[in-house]
């Protein structure tokens, strides 16, 4: 279980982060946060969804076709060509710092078996200034931040506009049991195309269509997920269906 907490010179001078990390502790996770400013990067590799978290919408990689199952960490590594920008920054993550209210800060998993005092990149030099590689850290976790609010503003503007729609995934196992995969959300094609010409222009003129043209091509990457549980797993896929979920 990941315990993120700010870094704090007074805490951390000491604390080192390993110059190899591995991805071993998301092996069993599904899905991964995306921002809207690297659907373009993912798509060729994910499929891109939404996920809704009570009244939130949060943009994700899907990474398997159930719980627990990462189907890109394979031979004890994760094989994918991207790599989305919050993973790329572990064991380090944006968060509230605990001492100033309201506070985004760079937070580091203290329990990570990347993260100690006898790793071999420091976050702070002898005399207690940040070190470039935690200068390097921070810059990252800002343009993430930034991408972030991005991603609000381009999610608000999907629902404003009523283009989200969900979706479900119909697998059909080799062994002959079926499975219904849900709460899913993407583009409402037939929506988009009846935008009316003045919207179509603005979200042209913003560049709303570069990530939602993006998101929808990633869908395609469905039947990469089935080709990497039909090779490195036992349970195969004989079928698998993406469409608008129909009702109960």
């Amino acid at each position: 279980m990941a315990n993120f907490v700010p870094v704090k010179k007074e805490k951390h001078q000491n604390l080192k982060v390993s110059d190899r990390r591995s991805l071993d502790h998301i092996k069993n996770q599904h899905l991964v946060g995306a921002t809207a400013r690297e659907f373009n990067q993912l798509a060729p590799s994910f499929p891109l969804f939404f996920i809704k978290e009570g009244d939130i919408y949060r943009s994700v990689a899907l990474l398997g076709l159930q719980a627990g199952e990462n189907l890109f960490y394979y031979n004890d590594r994760f094989n994918a060509i991207a790599l989305p920008q919050a993973l790329a920054l572990s064991p380090f993550a944006l968060g509230l710092d605990d001492e100033k209210e309201n506070t985004i800060t760079a937070c580091i998993d203290v329990d990570s078996e990347h993260v100690g005092e006898d790793k071999e990149l420091a976050l702070f030099d002898a005399e207690g200034n940040e070190s470039d590689v935690f200068k390097s850290v921070q810059e990252s976790l800002g343009n993430l931040y930034e991408n972030e609010v991005m991603t609000e503003k381009f999610i608000k503007e999907l629902v404003d506009n009523d283009l989200l729609q969900e979706f479900e995934l119909l697998i059909n196992l080799a062994s002959g049991e079926k499975k219904r995969l849900v709460g899913l959300y993407g583009i409402d094609e037939k929506k988009l195309n009846t935008l009316s010409d003045e919207k179509t222009l603005d979200f042209h003129k913003r560049g709303l269509f570069i990530p939602i043209h993006s998101m929808m091509v990633s869908m395609g990457q469905v039947n990469r997920l089935v080709q990497l549980r039909n090779e490195h797993t036992e349970q195969k896929v004989a079928g698998i269906k993406l469409q608008p979920r129909t009702a109960d």
